[in-house]
């Protein structure tokens, strides 16, 4: 039985280093790459990052129903979409998928999959969000700005998640996001936990979103005091 996995995260979160660090070390664990229309930023590289693909070829695969989701977002006409195959092949395999989406299609999967684990990563505060993405250099000051009001949308959506992890520092968020991709199998393997086991599934518990409102809320309120505006 593939189980499915949704991460979200505001843009500048590092969802995408923590991603690339937990499909290290867990195993039997598939990686949906999204399709986008929009081009490739940096280093980025087709196949890696995304699919980079023609507005017309994206609406092409709309209509011949070979998303599971996609989206218009950032409201720049950008649209992305995660391919129906990734699906099929991770179930082939007997692997489990983990989907890197946004908020629309996190939504969109948890109505055609219900039973799909999903985690949102928190940046600690607004603050360290605007210096991170001013300091990886990818994009203009328009785009930042646009970037951190999304974000201020995108976390409103946090209690949609059964998991919340606060990315402040990398090698324990790592080790969090692994229990929590662990601890969902051990809890669907339907047999009983070794004492070793149970640990691995107490400290997930500790990011289910029942567990972090209360670290969560100066989170919200950071971005809260800060509407609409860039600080420089």
């Amino acid at each position: 039985m593939t189980t499915v996995y949704i991460i979200s995260a505001p843009s500048g979160s590092g969802k995408s280093t923590l991603v690339n660090e937990v499909r290290k070390i867990v195993p039997g664990l598939d990686f949906s790459v999204s399709y986008t229309t929009r081009p490739p930023r940096g280093s980025e590289q087709n196949g890696r990052e995304y699919f980079f693909v023609q507005r017309a070829e994206f609406e092409a695969m709309i209509a011949r129903d070979e998303f599971l989701e996609y989206a218009e977002v950032f409201g720049n006409g950008d649209c992305y979409g995660t391919a129906r195959r990734f699906l099929q092949e991770a179930q082939e395999h007997s692997h489990d998928l983990l989907l890197d989406i946004d908020v629309q299609g996190a939504a969109q999967i948890k109505r055609r999959i219900p039973d799909a684990a999903s985690i949102f990563v928190l940046p600690p505060n607004r603050e360290a969000l605007e210096w991170r993405l001013r300091n990886r250099g990818l994009d203009s000051e328009k785009v930042i700005c646009r970037r951190l009001d999304t974000a201020r949308q995108e976390i409103e959506n946090y209690d949609k998640y059964d998991y919340i992890l606060v990315n402040d520092r990398l090698e324990q968020s790592i080790d969090q996001l692994k229990a929590i991709l662990l601890s969902e199998r051990l809890r669907r393997s339907a047999r009983p936990l070794t004492n070793e086991e149970q640990s691995k599934v107490a400290l997930a518990d500790r990011n289910r979103l029942e567990n972090m409102r209360s670290r969560i809320q100066p989170i919200l309120d950071s971005f809260r005091d800060n509407p609409g505006h860039c600080q420089h």
